[in-house]
């Protein structure tokens, strides 16, 4: 039936199982499969690459596979409006998937444009790469593909392959820099013109069209993988190749790196976080079996990552042989654009088996390409169904996007282009942000919307119950292992280096930053704007289903620890290591204009001594907790006692503190242990977890609830008070204090999070006997003590300074130095980034908004102190504060010299520190060598 304008079109099903099962391996089964698994699985120890590959299978790979599916074909929906049905508080991991694939969009083409541009060039009588006598060759040049193998070692080291140049200077004509764009490759430009119809075409009747051109495109590779498999395995040097593949390096399991790309690998072969698995579902029938699709399409995604190997490694392995080289050498360089094309040079008939290989490569890109231009398109349209769905709409809001991303590429076929293309595809679409989308997706599914709900509903889809395993890993193991790979990806982070020796100027690391935190900041800051916009309570807005959600206050938690605690807690522990000197004397030798700064912590300490008399507390309950009858009602002063303890336990020094605290610091534990399992055996303890976890996440908007985690974390890490570089300062030079650091502060964190379970669960126990809710209490010096002399406005104040300090007076370079001399190894990058900015202007903005927020303390909500205690208060708080800017002005005013001199001679490192005299040491060796020279 012929459709008149205007008539809005039936959004369609996929005409066949099939279609859906080819559009689906179309997606999935892409050049990552073919190229990028073969490398790491070498890369990262052969064989035993296969351990964390199936962990991330099992934990991440096939839960959120189903999940994504199962999604689409329930709500029928795509990629954004899904998430308005399912839970709309998550609607932004909607947004910031196509965000992604618009992304990824704009730069993969460009891989199909360098494919067909070989293919053309393979029809050639003598192909291209397979001489040195073009116009684009150097002098340096070098053909690996011929029988002439006789050069020396060393001609081989400063020569260039022939194929190595033609990608260089033919396909891509590299500059030197992201700077230098230079001009249009104009025959890059028309093969991507041709790429972009072809793309064109395959969708613009959407799953009408995309179904019928699948059954080629899905296919043919398989032919051709088949096809170059057996061409590969009858090469000599085959199975020295597959061995090179496979060969098992079990010791590679220890670096977390593996496991990083391992991850990464999975998310980006599965096509996870970026709704095109949910888009590709929405287009099935209600009834079709998505629980068994899901696994057989997994197991066809991981089966042909696996034989791909064979077929790549067995061709590199005849490689490696005719040229008398490691198979390591000829694979480290690009697979699929110089070693492979190398490879086949070498061969008999090298025309036909370039022809077969780069229509692979086409037919592989292809199909992720259109297929994700569907996914992309129907998660638009069914935002806009009235407009979009018109007829003859779609086909004009495709080639607007079309020549959208068309003019976004032109860049990238310049001379500068491969840097930008790299920038794209380390930044916009990074395994980082596909993790971060992950951990909120289940979290919204297993938690929000609810997982036991998800079972009912794959079960009336598909009459059969998923196995529990998978409710398992929504609920728990895949926001865990997505998380932790999130965090550890930031961590791990290296600024983007291209071919290992050109860095990208700033302003291209910040472009590549932004591209990333645009997706990224699209989760949080959507849900967000629901929460503020939305009318009724905060269960109405979430359909919160009856699932337990981690306490919205670790959020701000974590952020802290990341800015501050961490950053902070190396620093001091390697400033005290390094100058072997306590929480003065240390300033004094790093930076004598911030001696201040250990002054004042040293005052902070001081007030803080007050915290014993919560230990006479203590003690006077121990001694009557052994009467028959618990009296709590006597109020002998016993604090004498403590103090004598604490006397004993600190008057030989570390001789005698280091023997203490072998049971002082693990007892406690202990303890804890004892009284977290009796807590949560208490009836009422579950009452009390909830509280104690239920999340609130419309606090979050609430700036004191961020300023009281800030001030947690600096109390809890005994930042800024000196203690840390202190107790450091007795390490020996050489201790690892980087590691301890990291270990220390994770203890710290997950002793406070487990405490919690012990408390609240007896707290809740408490509640279900008395009928009443679980609530707080506090005492009048005390609290004046605690309140301003020790406050978190304090705290904040000298982190400020001592970060500035360190991160700027001293260096954070220099700092790394240090660490890196004393531990052997180098702190991650972030690291540096906190020192300098993120720590200090986090710090400064938490002090202004503690004094903006100031308000006078009462006791009990009702006591208001007299104004001379407030007078105290603000005294005992600025006797710190004002110690760090006065100290600087007093040595400033009292220093030798002229104002430059005195800032300089405030600000240099003591010259007997290790590393400095090493650098002395250094500079007078070279200044002796040149003075002898210059004699002779």
């Amino acid at each position: 039936m012929k459709k008149t304008k205007g008539q809005i079109e039936e959004r369609g099903h996929w005409e066949s199982k099939t279609e859906f099962i080819l559009a689906v391996a179309g997606i999935v089964i892409g050049l990552g499969n073919v190229w990028r698994f073969p490398y790491l699985c070498y890369k990262n120890g052969g064989g035993a690459f296969l351990i964390p590959y199936l962990v991330f299978v099992v934990t991440c790979g096939v839960p959120l596979f189903l999940l994504e599916t199962a999604m689409g074909q329930y709500t029928q929906e795509g990629g954004i409006t899904c998430w308005r049905r399912l839970c709309p508080l998550a609607e932004g991991v909607g947004y910031a998937g196509q965000l992604i694939i618009l992304y990824n969009c704009m730069y993969y083409i460009i891989i199909l444009a360098w494919a067909l541009f070989y293919l053309i060039y393979s029809f050639s009588l003598q192909l291209p790469w397979d001489s040195c006598d073009n116009i684009w060759n150097t002098d340096d040049c070098v053909n690996l593909a011929s029988n002439n193998l006789t050069l020396n070692h060393t001609v081989l080291i400063n020569s260039t392959s022939s194929v190595t140049e033609f990608w260089r200077n033919r396909v891509l004509v590299l500059s030197d820099g992201i700077e230098q764009v230079g001009q249009i490759n104009w025959e890059i430009l028309l093969c991507l013109i041709v790429m972009w119809i072809i793309c064109y075409f395959c969708v613009w009747k959407g799953v009408k069209s995309t179904g019928k051109v699948v059954y080629f495109t899905a296919t043919f590779p398989y032919v051709m993988l088949v096809v170059l498999l057996i061409r590969g395995l009858t090469l000599p040097g085959a199975l020295q190749g597959i061995m090179f593949y496979l060969y098992p390096e079990p010791a590679r399991l220890s670096d977390p790196q593996v496991w990083m790309e391992a991850g990464a690998q999975i998310f980006f072969s599965y096509a996870l976080g970026t709704a095109c698995l949910t888009v590709l579902g929405s287009y099935n029938k209600y009834n079709n079996n998505c629980y068994r699709d899901s696994l057989w399409l997994c197991l066809l995604n991981s089966s042909t990552s696996v034989v791909a190997g064979f077929a790549v490694f067995s061709v590199l392995g005849f490689m490696a042989q005719k040229q008398g080289v490691p198979i390591d050498e000829v694979a480290e360089s690009g697979l699929a654009f110089i070693a492979y094309p190398q490879a086949v040079a070498m061969m008999p008939l090298p025309q036909l088996w370039a022809v077969c290989f780069f229509i692979m490569i086409i037919l592989l890109g292809l199909d992720t390409q259109f297929v994700a231009m569907e996914v992309f398109m129907t998660s638009v349209m069914d935002l806009f169904p009235t407009v979009l769905r018109k007829a003859g709409h779609r086909e004009i809001f495709l080639l607007v996007f079309c020549v959208f991303c068309f003019f976004s590429q032109l860049v990238m076929v310049t001379e500068g282009g491969m840097y930008v293309f790299q920038l794209f595809d380390y930044y916009a679409c990074s395994g980082a942000c596909l993790l971060f989308l992950c951990v909120f997706e289940s979290l919204a599914m297993g938690w929000i919307f609810g997982a036991e709900r998800m079972f009912d509903v794959i079960e009336d889809m598909t009459n059969s119950r998923p196995n529990y395993i998978f409710m398992l890993c929504w609920k728990y193991l895949t926001p865990l292992v997505s998380l932790v790979s999130f965090v550890c990806s930031l961590v791990k982070y290296k600024p983007l280096t291209f071919n290992r020796w050109y860095v990208y100027p700033d302003w291209a690391y910040a472009l590549g930053w932004l591209l990333a935190l645009s997706s990224i900041l699209l989760v949080p800051g959507w849900a967000r704007g629901r929460l503020f916009v939305e009318k009724g309570s905060l269960k109405q807005i979430t359909y919160f289903s009856t699932g337990v959600f981690p306490g919205a206050f670790l959020i701000p938690y974590l952020v802290f620890v990341f800015t501050c605690g961490v950053p902070l807690f190396l620093l001091e522990t390697a400033m005290g290591q390094y100058t072997q000197e306590g929480a003065i004397t240390c300033w004094h030798q790093l930076c004598p204009l911030a001696e201040g700064i250990g002054y004042a912590g040293q005052l902070i300490l001081l007030y803080n001594c007050m915290y014993n008399i919560i230990l006479a507390w203590a003690l006077f309950y121990l001694i009557f907790s052994f009467n028959f009858q618990l009296p709590w009602a006597s109020c002998d002063n016993t604090w004498n006692t403590v103090w004598i303890i604490c006397y004993f336990c600190i008057w030989k020094g570390v001789k005698s503190t280091g023997k203490v605290v072998y049971f002082t610091a693990t007892f406690p534990y202990v303890m804890l242990l004892v009284l977290l399992i009796r807590g949560l055996t208490l009836p009422g303890a579950l009452q009390g977890v909830v509280f104690y976890l239920y999340p609130e996440p419309a606090r979050l908007y609430d700036p004191q609830v961020w300023m009281e985690a800030g001030t947690q974390i600096f109390f809890s890490f005994s930042v800024c008070f000196g203690s840390l570089i202190a107790q450091c300062s007795y390490n020996q030079y050489k201790n690892n204090c980087y590691r301890d650091c990291l270990w220390l502060c994770l203890l710290n964190s997950a002793t406070s999070l487990v405490a919690g379970f012990a408390v609240f669960s007896v707290l809740g126990f408490m509640a279900n006997r008395q009928g009443v809710p679980i609530e707080e209490g506090g005492m009048y010096v005390f609290q004046l003590f605690d309140y301003y002399a020790c406050n978190g406005a304090c705290i904040f104040f000298l982190s400020v300074f001592e970060s500035l300090a360190m991160g700027w007076i001293f260096g954070a370079e220099r700092m790394f130095d240090v660490i890196e001399d004393m531990t052997k190894s180098r702190p991650n990058y972030m690291f540096m980034l906190c020192w300098k900015y993120l720590t200090p202007l986090v710090s400064l903005v938490s002090f202004v908004y503690s004094l903006v927020e100031y308000k006078p303390l009462t006791f009990n909500r009702w006591y208001v102190y007299p104004d001379w205690a407030y007078a105290l208060g603000w005294l005992l708080a600025l006797s710190s504060i004002l110690l760090v800017p006065g100290w600087a002005l007093c040595r400033m005013y009292f220093g030798k010299g002229n104002l430059k001199q005195r800032w300089h001679q405030l600000c240099s490192p003591d010259k007997n520190l290790p590393l400095t005299c090493k650098q002395q040491t250094k500079i007078q060796g070279t200044t002796l060598t040149t003075e002898v020279e210059d004699t002779n």
